[in-house]
């Protein structure tokens, strides 16, 4: 298969690893970790222009280096090449290796922050999107939209509260690290805001089934041409749905 890889910058190296082990031919382009910063609605706007940038008959697939991030995948069309994207909230489930072990992880230390070689490199400053227990990933103005101004404001309070309550660094190890000077910087910074430390161990199998083509077993959401991503707001995270 000939497949083009759009990823985010902040897996520039795991992804990179991962293209050089495939047996397939990929093509990659790497996007700015400061497309986050436009918000959900921004950034499926600019994801979806560089989609549709890709030339038609030229790829198998194209595969998206990312998660759901924030509703920032939300709404994405296929529009002449399927489209494959990991079940995922964010890039730490694909540096820990599945949404479940994220899932677990983020449930037994609420309050944590994490840093990898690529957010150490590349994403500093920008917003974590990591997922409440509920999964919902959604601003405060879609919250309101939904339920109200009161109960979205309320809701949305809720649901966030654990962003400013901090109290642990996870520096995650993939094992591309050419040296140790990633995690003596994580450990700096966990000392300098009174955060307790914890390295652990990563693990690339599911960036590596991304590019290698091993789309099975319900961790990733493919797309059709004519067929759009959706959040699902579950377990889940991510549907498929036909476009009007």
């Amino acid at each position: 298969m000939r497949l083009m890889l759009i990823s985010c910058e902040v897996l520039f190296r795991e992804m990179c690893d991962a293209a050089a082990r495939s047996p397939h031919q990929v093509d990659v382009e790497f996007l700015p970790k400061g497309l986050h910063d436009l918000g959900g609605k921004g950034m499926a706007v600019e994801m979806q222009r560089r989609i549709d940038a890709v030339p038609a008959g030229k790829y198998d697939a194209i595969l998206l280096g990312y998660g759901l991030c924030g509703n920032g995948l939300h709404g994405i069309s296929a529009r002449h090449t399927m489209l494959v994207l990991p079940r995922a909230h964010d890039c730490i489930a694909l540096l820990m290796g599945s949404r479940e072990k994220h899932q677990q992880y983020f449930d037994e230390h609420p309050g944590t922050y994490y840093r990898s070689t690529g957010w150490l490199e590349r994403g500093k400053g920008l917003q974590q999107l990591t997922h409440v227990t509920t999964g919902i990933d959604v601003t405060l103005d879609q919250m309101i939209e939904k339920y109200g101004e009161d109960n979205g404001r309320y809701l949305h309070e809720e649901l966030t509260r654990y962003r400013s309550a901090y109290t642990r660094l996870t520096y995650i190890a993939t094992g591309l690290e050419a040296d140790s000077r990633f995690e003596e910087e994580a450990r700096w910074e966990a000392a300098e805001r009174g955060w307790e430390f914890e390295r652990l161990a990563g693990n690339l199998v599911l960036v590596h089934r991304l590019v290698s083509g091993d789309w099975g077993g319900g961790d990733f959401v493919i797309a059709q041409p004519g067929e759009r991503f959706r959040a699902s707001y579950d377990d889940s995270i991510v549907r498929i749905e036909e476009r009007a």
